[in-house]
């Protein structure tokens, strides 16, 4: 039986505890280290390990990509000129890398690091769905393994939280449920996976590339990451390694390190604070909302009665939080305790609200064009399957692609560069159906029975324990996507 819960006890916990986090430059860490030092400024330490060649360069990276940011101003704001002497005194840049053999740290700093270590987050994960595949299998399965190996030296280790992503479960249409994954379990009937058989495949085909140029090697090994996950059963190469990264974790954790694994879906921008709206990077759900702020597409595939299930950065940050009280120090975990941050079962939202939001957005903040008249909005046509997108784009683009082919042969080359640039354009669109169409039309349903009983304990009395509201059932998704979501993917993506 859990504990209550409430901002007290959270913030209390965090209290002169040392947190290493790695993916502190993404969306998601970003988020985590700055409401970790508002909310309690008295945490110890937390040590960031960033890819740099040094420490100099560590504290650079750090200050430019994650304390710079706009997320930070209401921390800047509250200690004003003695920001910089706080962040100094509670933020630690590591120079390292989790693909490297210790983490890429010096013997005295791994040891020293694991004599003091209290709490380790990994966030850090190439989220490419069509990553090269050597690349996927180093961060996001032995990226795995070094955390794993590292945290096993840390003699006062209270909690190993791990972020894995709700779509590990591949593209069932049924209800997901939040369980570990079985070590070699494939989600293909009759085929196992050995993660030691593809680091092997891996390691063998780049040994037969070494000879091609660069260009090739990339591509290659972006295909064969694509083959393996569908060969597999997986749909592209960041939920199949995350999906072995999880199962690596399950192996080498034992029976006495208290292990957590939160897996999120889409997750979206900032909801409640420090900045609502604030967001990094390109959902798959933004590329709608860009495409249509910038009358770029005319066209998208997806079915506007599908569930998006998307999530707010913040919540998952306060889920991570609440989890990591939970379970710390919890000795003889049978298994990892798992967490799918997640809408779809308790708070659906489907693309035709999106859809709605940001229409009613572009109605009532018209763009205006160079030339300083009003852009008129368009309907945009939505294709509820990929043959229907398939055939259109053969009839409205493949079909004078080849005329074009002709003349272009008949005239001598006249139209090389024409031709071939709205070929490359072509072949990328329909390779991008082929990557993310599963997504456009993914009709699972995520539970999230461990997620609600962990909320039920959550004591919602006061505007502090609202800070740490992690309850997709509080989201009014038409608000949300209007005010908040579509005019921070304007200001911070669509720039």
């Amino acid at each position: 039986m859990m504990e209550s819960m409430d901002a007290a006890r959270i913030i209390g916990y965090l209290k002169g505890k040392s947190i290493l986090v790695t993916g502190s430059t993404g969306f998601l860490g970003k988020i985590l280290v700055e409401k970790i030092l508002r909310v309690q400024p008295h945490v110890h330490k937390m040590y960031l390990l960033v890819r740099a060649i040094d420490a100099p360069s560590a504290k650079q990276r750090v200050q430019q990509e994650v304390i710079g940011t706009e997320l930070f101003g209401l921390l800047r704001d509250k200690y004003g000129e003695g920001f910089d002497s706080f962040i100094g005194e509670k933020i630690v840049a590591l120079a390292g890398d989790i693909t490297g053999e210790d983490l890429g740290l010096d013997a005295p700093t791994l040891h020293d690091l694991a004599k003091h270590m209290d709490v380790i987050v990994n966030i850090a994960a190439t989220t490419n769905f069509y990553e090269r595949y050597d690349v996927s299998l180093d961060v996001n399965v032995m990226g795995v393994k070094h955390l794993c190996q590292f945290a096993k030296q840390c003699a006062n280790l209270k909690m190993l939280m791990h972020v894995s992503t709700a779509y590990v479960s591949g593209d069932s249409a049924e209800v997901i449920l939040e369980r570990p994954l079985k070590p070699g379990s494939s989600l293909r009937e009759g085929v196992r996976l050995d993660i030691d058989a593809e680091l092997r495949l891996v390691a063998d085909a780049k040994k037969d590339l070494i000879d091609g140029d660069a260009a090739e090697q990339k591509k290659a090994m972006k295909q064969l990451g694509l083959q393996r996950a569908r060969h597999h059963g997986w749909s592209n190469s960041y939920v199949f390694t995350k999906a072995m990264g999880e199962m690596l974790l399950g192996q080498l954790r034992g029976d006495d390190m208290p292990v957590v694994i939160m897996r999120p879906s889409v997750i979206t921008s900032v909801r409640a604070d420090p900045v609502p709206g604030w967001i990094q990077g390109t959902r798959t759900i933004d590329t709608l909302i860009i495409g249509y702020a910038k009358q770029s597409i005319s066209c998208f595939l997806g079915d506007l009665s599908v569930v998006v299930d998307c999530i707010p950065g913040d919540m998952v940050a306060n889920a991570m939080m609440a989890a990591m009280v939970a379970h710390s120090e919890e000795r003889l975990q049978a298994a990892a305790a798992v967490y799918q941050a997640t809408s779809s079962l308790r708070n659906p939202v489907t693309y035709a609200v999106l859809y709605r939001s940001g229409g009613r957005h572009f109605e009532e903040h018209p763009r205006v064009g160079d030339d300083g008249q009003v852009i008129p909005n368009r309907h945009m046509r939505f294709f509820s399957s990929i043959p229907r997108f398939r055939l259109y784009m053969v009839l409205a683009f493949k079909l004078p692609l080849e005329i074009l082919h002709v003349a272009n042969i008949l005239l001598c080359g006249l139209f090389d560069k024409l031709y071939n640039d709205y070929s490359r354009k072509y072949k990328f669109v329909m390779h991008l159906v082929d990557v993310y169409g599963p997504f456009a039309f993914f009709r699972g349903c995520f539970d999230d029975t461990n997620l609600e009983r962990l909320r039920s304990t959550m004591a919602m009395k006061s505007p502090q324990d609202e800070m740490f509201n992690f309850d997709p059932k509080s989201i009014d998704w038409d608000d949300y996507f209007y005010r908040t979501h579509i005019p921070g993917v304007l200001k911070y993506v669509c720039k």
